[in-house]
């Protein structure tokens, strides 16, 4: 029994003490990901297109700078004579390496996915028993970020499994922002602090903004915009700066209306989400990319104090929603979750509002701010003065409050 107990001593300490590449995701990342548009079907055609578009349109110079590829990029049915895995020389005609190269040479980062699994979610090749192999096969590539999912796992231990990654990934020596997509599953809040650089805490989104998408195939479901904001109510005091919760890629330009895109930018972003933009970039439209590109919501997602948002008030089925931020500041957030407008009424001084996971208070009786909006980008006067605003369904009134020294 005491050789047991020992045992399991020096397996705990090997856990706490796998250490992953630090300070690479002290903000949220933010990219692109090919998954909820293209699922498998990508090339390296798109991939450039994609870049092309991001340095255009204004998204690298927001904030992105990720383009991820995500599952079905290597040939499916073997590794080469080696065991590296290949990726599909049809798909990719001039190389990955080149790929890489390209997305590169714009001042963007690139990344793969793969899975924890024998095989990935879509049937291609996965790393388990390769970890150290396919570590090394990424440096030597230059990739910048790794998303590694969790299909096709019986029998395998997730904490074992992602600390084996985080630890090949390390001992490759390329910094490279380790993605865990176990979807919650295992609570990876709980250990991946040393191992991942942020976390997915659900399943997979859909583009709706609040529903529940059952999968004819297999016995799981894909979630909504709203459905996935209350689905962990708890965790937020375990995320922060080099370690985040992950409400996966953004459906922002596919298939929800624009109030309904405008809503789940915000959301993401009072989150401290990672932003992953999911939509063709090639045929984005206007209001779209002028969701996406908003930089003064993206301040909020990305201000280096690092604190995820949360739920204040509920009335009438609108709610409100506040974050802090560094200076004393605060983004508060009034969400409409009904199918009708609503009038927003909020007296400022009748509230203080507690942060009980992090220790902060807004005391607005005490202390005056200033108000921005941050979709109208104008002034609206001080906290002195009731909130009064229409709210149209399924909309959000987004501000910033600065504190007035």
């Amino acid at each position: 029994m005491k050789k047991l107990l020992s045992i399991a001593a020096i397996a705990a300490v090997s856990l706490l003490s796998a250490q992953k590449f630090e300070n690479v995701a002290l903000t949220p990342p933010m990219g692109w990901n090919s998954w909820n548009t293209f699922e498998v079907n990508i090339n390296e055609d798109l991939v450039k297109k994609t870049a092309d578009m991001m340095v255009s349109s204004g998204m690298k110079d927001a904030g992105y700078e990720y383009i991820v590829l995500d599952d079905g990029w290597m040939v499916k049915d073997h590794r080469d004579k080696n065991g590296d895995l290949i990726p599909d020389p049809v798909k990719f005609p001039s190389g990955m390496k080149a790929l890489i190269d390209y997305v590169h040479s714009k001042g963007l980062k690139f990344g793969l996915y793969n899975c924890a699994g024998t095989q990935t979610c879509a049937g291609y090749p996965g790393t388990r028993g390769y970890e150290y192999q396919d570590a090394r096969f990424y440096a030597n590539l230059g990739i910048d970020f790794l998303k590694y999912d969790w299909c096709n796992t019986a029998g395998i231990n997730a904490t074992e499994a992602y600390t084996t990654m985080s630890k090949a990934l390390k001992a490759a020596g390329k910094p490279i922002v380790f993605s865990i997509c176990e979807w919650g599953d295992n609570q990876p809040w709980n250990w991946a602090t040393p191992v991942g650089n942020l976390w997915r805490i659900s399943g997979d989104i859909y583009p709706c903004f609040d529903c529940e998408y059952k999968h004819e195939e297999g016995n799981w479901s894909s979630w909504g915009v709203l459905k996935i904001l209350e689905m962990r109510k708890d965790i937020r005091k375990v995320s922060g700066p080099d370690h985040w919760n992950d409400f996966d890629m953004m459906e922002v330009g596919n298939g929800m209306t624009n109030t309904e895109d405008k809503s789940h930018f915000t959301l993401w972003s009072l989150m401290a989400s990672p932003l992953f933009a999911g939509n063709d970039l090639r045929i984005v439209k206007p209001e779209t990319l002028k969701i996406l590109t908003n930089k003064e919501m993206i301040a909020i997602n990305q201000d280096k104090l690092g604190i995820q948002g949360f739920k204040y008030q509920s009335e009438n089925g609108v709610e409100v929603w506040v974050k802090p931020l560094s200076d004393d500041n605060w983004a508060v957030v009034f969400l409409n979750r009904t199918d009708k407008s609503q009038k927003v009424k909020f007296d400022w001084k009748k509230h203080i509002i507690e942060d009980k996971d992090f220790n902060l208070t807004l005391n607005l009786n005490n202390h005056n701010y200033s108000i921005r909006d941050l979709w109208e980008h104008k002034d609206l006067g001080k906290t002195n003065k009731i909130f009064d605003k229409e709210l149209a369904s399924h909309d959000v009134i987004a501000v910033k409050l600065t504190k007035i020294k």
